[in-house]
């Protein structure tokens, strides 16, 4: 499992396993994982599958590098280099999994926020200290944590840096289930087994539905939906659904 390569990937006919490895600096994300994340994302993009995000060494990521950030000026910041990155993956055709354990703080948290689905074993600690270190977590958390979690919530967490354990992440919100350690990579896949049984444009057109903004409803529903209302895979997988039940 342990390799240079900041990014560990298995790809699989219908998914696709990502572990951040770092682990000597608790998966910390510095500029190599991300254009690893890039190299990614355009592989995904090309051949969309689902996605499963994870850490190694009992740690999803404890943050951005440090000693690149403290090394970046304002011109870095105009070129938002993880902000990029993160967006890309939220934009990706098919769902992103997260499955977390330990740390997700500061940029690790902002990657989380950008997907679909988060899970968790019971030793997540996620937040975002950044203000701590004379910075604002600019990566997504300013919009996808209170889209997720709710103004209240997320305005205490990004104001005081306070990390947020697996029970009350799961009661907020942030993340769906809790599972043992030793289970959490077999719950993601359970979820991308549910997700690859289903027709994957239908899939792709619901998380396109999903992330649109207010106003675009129902306009959009209908596009998507008149799409798949002439596709074959709708007429086959209703046929057999109705042949089952005797229904023909």
């Amino acid at each position: 499992m342990m390799s240079d390569t900041p990014l560990i990937i298995d790809s699989q006919s219908d998914r696709v396993i990502a572990r951040l490895n770092r682990p000597d600096k608790r998966n910390a994300i510095d500029r190599e994982m991300i254009d690893a994340l890039h190299a990614l994302c355009a592989d995904l993009e090309h051949t969309p599958r689902v996605l499963i995000l994870t850490g190694t060494a009992g740690v999803f990521a404890a943050g951005a590098d440090i000693s690149q950030l403290r090394a970046r000026r304002a011109a870095d910041a105009h070129r938002g280099i993880n902000a990029t990155a993160f967006i890309r993956i939220r934009e990706l055709p098919m769902p992103v999994i997260a499955a977390l354990e330990g740390f997700a703080l500061g940029g690790g948290a902002e990657l989380t926020y950008a997907a679909d689905i988060r899970i968790a074993t019971p030793t997540l600690k996620i937040g975002n200290p950044e203000p701590g270190l004379g910075i604002i977590a600019a990566a997504g958390a300013t919009w996808r944590l209170r889209e997720i979690v709710g103004d209240g919530l997320a305005s205490e967490m990004l104001l005081t840096g306070r990390l947020v354990g697996a029970d009350e992440a799961l009661s907020a919100g942030l993340v769906s289930s809790i599972h043992p350690p030793e289970e959490l990579l077999a719950a993601a896949h359970a979820i991308a087994d549910r997700i690859t049984q289903s027709d994957p444009l239908a899939i792709r057109h619901t998380k396109t539905a999903l992330r649109a903004p207010r106003d675009a409803h129902p306009q959009i529903d209908g596009e998507l939906q008149a799409e798949l209302f002439e596709s074959s895979e709708k007429m086959r997988r209703m046929t057999e659904f109705l042949e089952k039940r005797g229904h023909r």
